[in-house]
């Protein structure tokens, strides 16, 4: 039976879920049938839990899916990388070998072009053969192959009147010329989006590309020019609808273009690599051949005249040549650019220093200059790539290492300021996000213990990691001070914000500026020193903490003054008599017991019991704040305090008729200044470090004892 009805259920939910997957699917119409055919509440509340089970069955199927293909994602998308950088670097071998064949094709051709200097008849064969003009039995194709460099610059010119705004970025020159121009249409490369039309004008050395002017046909804008020198070409997989794209990279940017259809996608690619190939062909033939040209003369022969012996030491020296044809120093603008693009910042940081290490005595010739430009390029695009890496847009995990690698080699290129700037700026948006993050817990204290702990501890590794980083640049140094400063005032916004603002008790204030002041005690290991200014920013909203806690005990004392009954303290119990002289006790009232009497009596006043309790606590929590700056509103305040006490004993005291109370306020009095304001005294000593004068002029002004038992009058 149960079988069965496991059966039934599964073919329910089979068909169930048959129904809710077909095409035809309509909820609404689907809610109708349902309620026409339920029986009642309970049918469609067994509905409803077949439709939560499948949907719950449906949820763990989608999550088994993800979890087994998302490792197979993973080490797919590692692979495919892998993959790419594999072939990136076979393509880059094979450009080199194609390179090397055709260098070994035209040195052959040159030794063919000595033979026939030393032969000359076999010479002018050759060149009548090869002459169009000399030779009239050519073919009219090879007559017109003669004449094709001089066309394709007709070409190029005409085709350039068509561009606004590229006649001074592009002057003619007699060795460019047109290879190959077509329409493209641009895509973003993040989004896949259709950006604008545009035609690419390829030349020998570079790359133009024109935008589509839509209200002029056949009429182009200007919108960038890439040297061929730093453009390399990347085939774009087709994943239809985008098809026939390639990818043009000039690091540090990235542009995408479509092409027409497939074969002129195809033209696009085998050209630019032939004409990237041929000009860095043409770009060594032409170095190979200044270098002959530009070799030392013969020495002349000597004579015995001693006045040309002083003309010539009078005359200026030849030129110095140096030797750019070695390999790594042809090959450095690319190998530069495929460490940028491998982010091998290192390798590429040695090679500029091989490269200033071989330069470094050699002249300043026009070739050095050429080879110093090409190279200022290339140490600008790894500037920006090095500053990308430490701009706060960035990732901010991994702390102050993860920006080791980019300053080390800003450091290296020279930059050790900008370094330095990035640096701390990179770490104050590390911690600015590290103290928004932070939850605003229920308990102040608790929030305080976690702000303090991310902040110093970020504060201390900055520092360390600084002082590894800058070991080298003390000038440096400066500017980490300010930067701290600034950084602990974002800190002390944060703190006050909280503690503060919120309007905390003072014994809470007092205990959140103590665990503040011992975090900033940690930062002496590495010889830092701040908490001057945490001082000097918590000064104010202390001051204002001290003034309105001040404020609370002296209202709080003349509501108590405006209801004092002068009447004996009855505790009741044991118990309440016990904890009152523990309390008085950690007041530093050691003296109280003479103040008790029997039965849980105290032959004091409430109020002044009550006064002498809050008076301390105020000076335990102050002192926990204390600092210099804040020692006269320290004093004024407690001043303030023990007078509205004093005033109002002197006052009950001449105003008071009854001789039992006026004895018994008399004896209050004598508490209050002989017991509780040398306490005062003592303990605000201890805590600041020097006495206090004006507490000790005011008790032996209001000294009680100076005044005359039968007098109605008290000198205060």
């Amino acid at each position: 039976m149960a079988l069965s009805l496991g059966e039934g259920a599964a073919v329910g939910g089979s068909r169930l879920r048959r129904q809710l997957e077909s095409g035809s699917y309509a909820a609404d119409a689907y809610v109708k049938v349902l309620s026409q055919q339920s029986d009642g509440d309970r049918d469609l509340q067994e509905h409803r839990q077949r439709i939560q089970a499948l949907s719950e069955e449906t949820a763990q199927s989608l999550k088994r899916n993800v979890y087994q293909n998302y490792r197979q994602f993973i080490e797919t998308a590692r692979e495919i990388s892998y993959l790419e950088s594999e072939m990136y670097q076979l393509s880059h071998i094979l450009t080199e070998q194609k390179g090397i064949m055709e260098a070994v094709t035209q040195a052959l051709l040159q030794q063919a072009s000595t033979a026939d200097r030393d032969d000359p008849a076999l010479g002018g064969a050759r060149r009548v053969a090869t002459d169009p003009h000399a030779n009239p039995f050519l073919p009219l194709s090879a007559k017109d192959a003669a004449a094709n460099e001089e066309g394709r610059q007709r070409t190029l010119t005409t085709l350039l009147e068509k561009v606004e705004g590229c006649r001074d970025l592009l002057p003619e020159s007699p060795g460019k010329y047109l290879v190959y121009n077509g329409d493209l249409v641009e895509y973003d490369a993040d989004h896949m989006v259709q950006v604008q039309r545009v035609h690419a004008f390829l030349m020998n050395d570079c790359l133009l590309v024109a935008a589509w002017l839509p209200n002029r046909r056949g009429t182009y804008r200007y919108d960038a020019l890439y040297p061929l020198d730093g453009l390399a070409v990347v085939n774009v997989k087709d994943n239809p609808p985008m098809k026939d794209m390639f990818k043009l990279l000039m690091f540090p940017e990235s542009r995408i273009f479509q092409a027409e259809n497939a074969k002129i996608k195809k033209e696009w690619l085998e050209v630019l690599e032939e004409t990237k190939r041929n000009r860095v062909l043409s770009e060594k033939r032409r170095l190979e051949q200044e270098a002959p040209a530009r070799a030392p003369p013969p020495a002349p022969p000597e004579t015995t005249n001693p006045f040309e012996e002083d003309e010539e030491e009078e005359a200026t020296p030849e030129e110095e040549i140096v030797d750019l044809s070695l390999e790594w120093i042809q090959e450095l603008p690319e190998d530069l650019d495929v460490c940028i693009a491998q982010r091998d910042f290192e390798g590429a940081v040695d090679l500029l220093d091989k490269l200033n290490e071989y330069l470094g005595d050699k002249p300043v010739t026009q070739l050095v200059r050429e080879l110093r430009a090409k190279v200022d390029e290339r140490i600008r695009q790894l500037t920006d790539v090095l500053v990308f890496e430490l701009s706060p847009d960035r990732s901010l995990r991994g702390g102050p290492r993860a920006t080791r690698r980019a300053v080390s080699q800003l450091i290296r290129l020279g930059q050790s300021t900008k370094a330095c700037e990035l640096f701390l700026r990179n770490r104050e948006a590390a911690v600015h996000t590290a103290i928004r993050q932070l939850r605003i817990e229920g308990a102040t204290l608790l929030y305080i213990h976690k702000l303090c702990h991310v902040f110093f501890t970020s504060l201390l590794e900055t520092a360390r990691e600084f002082e590894t980083d800058f070991a080298g640049n003390s000038g440096c140094y400066s500017a980490f001070v300010v930067w701290a400063r600034s950084a602990m005032r974002m800190f002390v916004d944060a703190f006050s914000k909280q503690v503060f603002d919120s309007k905390e008790s003072l014994s809470t204030a007092a205990e959140c500026v103590k665990v503040a002041k011992e975090h900033c005690k940690q930062l002496s290991e590495i010889g830092l020193d701040l908490t001057f200014i945490i001082h000097a920013l918590l000064v104010k909203d202390i001051k204002g903490a001290l003034q309105s806690y001040k404020d609370i005990i002296i209202e709080a004392t003349k509501h108590r003054n405006s209801e004092e009954m002068w009447r004996r303290m009855n505790l009741m119990t044991p118990e309440a008599l016990g904890k009152l002289r523990e309390e008085m006790r950690s007041c530093g009232v050691t003296s109280f017991d003479q103040y008790t009497g029997d039965d849980c009596w105290v032959n004091l006043s409430y109020t002044v019991v009550a006064f002498t309790k809050q008076t301390m606590a105020f000076l335990e929590e102050a002192l926990k704040l204390y600092f210099p700056e804040l020692h006269m509103v320290l004093l004024e305040s407690l001043v303030e305090i023990i007078l509205v006490a004093v005033q109002h004993v002197d006052y009950s005291l001449r105003c008071e008729q009854d001789p039992e109370k006026k004895a018994f306020i008399r004896q209050n009095a004598s508490f209050l200044y002989e017991t509780v304001l040398p306490v005062v005294e003592k303990r605000f000593e201890e805590g600041v470090g020097k006495p206090a004068k004006q507490l000790q002029d005011l008790r032996n002004v209001s000294r009680l004892m100076r005044i005359n038992p039968e007098s109605t009058t008290s000198v205060v």
